[in-house]
């Protein structure tokens, strides 16, 4: 359930392979809610191969204290490869939200009617900006649009504070991968198929 009684109370899975920054953007949702003073938990997996290998992260946030930080069947869903997609989609909630990367992934998801789909072009975004390794940045971005729980700009601010001092260099088009991405979903979203 996403709002009981006004207050926040949403479950994410993010999931793709290993390189395409998916803890790194589950880091950033956890930071950019705890920095909003929401209650928030993060867990990270990825497989034995790391890059190439899948990768997802479960992150929590809430205006109330968070039970378990585990989410079997989450209200969004931010997936980056068709892989992810099958493996997550069939979980998603009723009325859920699902953020995905049309770049990797050519197939109409599996679905129940109630959930709202917005298929960002995520690496083809990624590439105008000129940095194909902000593809998780994009998505991140659009999730926040959708949901407006959060914004973009809140993100582009926490980004410090979970990327390596040696990558502050990418700050810059992080950020506005962040905005590239929300203003995807502002354009486009919002369309049931």
């Amino acid at each position: 359930m996403r709002m009981i009684a006004d207050n926040l109370y949403e479950e994410i899975i993010i999931a793709g392979f290993g390189g395409q920054g998916i803890l790194l953007a589950g880091k950033l949702l956890a930071q950019t809610a705890m920095k909003a003073g929401k209650e928030v938990t993060y867990m990270s997996s990825y497989g034995a191969e790391v890059r190439g290998g899948t990768a997802n992260s479960m992150v929590v946030m809430a205006e109330n204290k968070i039970a378990c930080p585990l989410v079997s069947e989450p209200d969004s869903l931010i997936v980056l490869n068709k892989a992810s997609l099958n493996k997550f989609g069939p979980k998603l909630k009723k009325h859920g939200l699902l953020i995905m990367n049309s770049s990797l992934i050519d197939v109409e998801p599996q679905r129940d009617d109630s959930i709202e789909i917005v298929a960002v072009p995520a690496d083809e975004l990624a590439v105008e900006l000129g940095s194909h390794r902000s593809v998780n940045m994009v998505a991140i971005g659009a999730y926040l649009q959708m949901r407006g729980d959060l914004s973009p700009d809140a993100a582009a601010e926490a980004l410090p504070d979970v990327l390596a001092e040696r990558y502050h260099k990418t700050l810059p088009v992080n950020a506005a991968a962040l905005r590239k991405g929300a203003e995807f979903a502002r354009n486009y979203g919002r369309v049931r198929t």
